[in-house]
């Protein structure tokens, strides 16, 4: 019995003996195969990881083509326009100077029947001089409630059943733009009631002729509707006027009525106009106590006006076709965008600027600093 146990122990003893030497022999083959492999084929270890990066680059194709593709088919959907005007009805506010005046010009042109709010009377007849006969003006003043009364009583007797396909709310002022601590709540509140109030009151009353015509809104606010550069109420209003697009929009999707905003960069207006800004300015310096003024320093006034006037020389365009051109597509294209950029400025400079940290931002706008500390 002993004997037997100690012949199946060698047996044992035997078998993993031998397994040890198939585990050699085959270290030793894969060994001589690799330096083998490496030997005649340097490149191997790349050519191992091909496959890998043969599919990242077959993904990256397959996504460029997906994007190139829904280039093409935005494009195409972008440039389909509606195929008859000449039965619709556009009514634009501010038509007196700017962007107003060119855009009735330029729908008179293509053959709506224009309807141009005019802030004055001599802007009337200047307008209706370079025009059509289809065009029509109409005396308005958005601040005050009987003046747009009057105007949506106008509107209404012209365009009867077939109700009101556009209205541009384009009117605006730019107001007193100074440091915050320089104004009073009056020039706040006069940009907030031409650029804010005057557009809802106007577009409010205009609503159920809209309504009518399944037509379009075009709301023109301002790339500065995203980013404050300074104090004064333009800014307030136009945030708020961006607000307000914004719900509009999304409360008249069910009754097919679509709204659209243009956010302008700068351009040479006259609410752009550094004569009348540097004026403004200075009667507001002129009124305050000496104690802000010797905060700021007596050079502040100039030095400030002279940096304004130097970034509009470089920034603004005098081309006002392109917010015209944006206004144009938004009443006739099939499938209308729901914001537009106009000019390089917005595009490249202030539209990318929101996107930045706010402490970078504030970085690159706070160049006016307090030059006495001591004073405050």
């Amino acid at each position: 019995h002993r004997e037997g146990q100690r012949e199946r122990e060698r047996q044992r003893e035997r078998q993993r003996e031998r397994g040890r030497e198939r585990d050699r022999e085959t270290e030793r083959h894969t060994h001589t195969h690799t330096h083998t492999h490496r030997h005649l084929c340097p490149g191997s270890t790349t050519a191992l990881r091909a496959p890998g990066t043969r599919r990242a680059a077959g993904m990256f194709a397959y996504l460029l083509a997906l994007l190139l593709l829904w280039f093409l088919c935005w494009w195409i959907r972008d440039r389909v326009r509606l195929e008859k005007v000449s039965d619709k009805h556009v009514f634009i506010t501010g038509c007196d100077t700017g962007f107003g005046r060119l855009a009735a010009r330029a729908f008179d042109r293509e053959g709506f029947q224009v309807l141009a709010g005019c802030l004055t009377e001599e802007g009337a007849q200047s307008l209706t001089a370079d025009t059509s006969s289809r065009l029509k003006t109409i005396q308005l003043d958005i601040t005050k409630s009987a003046s747009i009364e009057n105007a949506v009583n106008q509107i209404t007797q012209v365009v009867g059943n077939a109700g009101l396909w556009g209205l541009v709310n384009n009117a605006g002022i730019a107001g007193v733009l100074c440091p915050t601590d320089w104004l009073r709540i009056e020039h706040f509140r006069r940009p907030i009631e031409v650029n804010l109030l005057g557009p809802i009151a106007v577009t409010l009353k205009l609503l159920p002729l809209v309504k009518k015509a399944r037509g379009r809104i075009v709301n023109v606010t301002s790339v500065l509707g995203r980013m404050a550069l300074g104090g004064g109420g333009y800014f307030p209003s136009k945030f708020g006027m961006e607000a307000f697009n914004d719900s509009l929009r999304r409360d008249m999707k069910s009754f097919g009525i679509k709204v659209a905003c243009i956010e302008p960069g700068s351009f040479e207006t006259r609410m752009t106009n550094c004569d009348v800004h540097r004026n403004s300015k200075q009667c507001v310096w002129d009124s305050l106590p000496a104690d802000v003024r010797k905060q700021y320093g007596e050079d502040y006034f100039l030095q400030s006006c002279i940096r304004r006037e130097k970034l509009m020389r470089i920034l603004s365009s005098r081309d006002l076709s392109q917010v015209v051109w944006c206004m144009e597509h938004a009443l006739t294209a099939k499938y209308p965008r729901t914001r537009y950029s106009a000019g390089m400025d917005a595009k490249l400079v202030w539209i990318p600027m929101t996107y930045l940290p706010t402490f970078v931002t504030d970085y690159l706008l706070c160049s006016d600093a307090i030059i006495d500390l001591n004073a405050v």
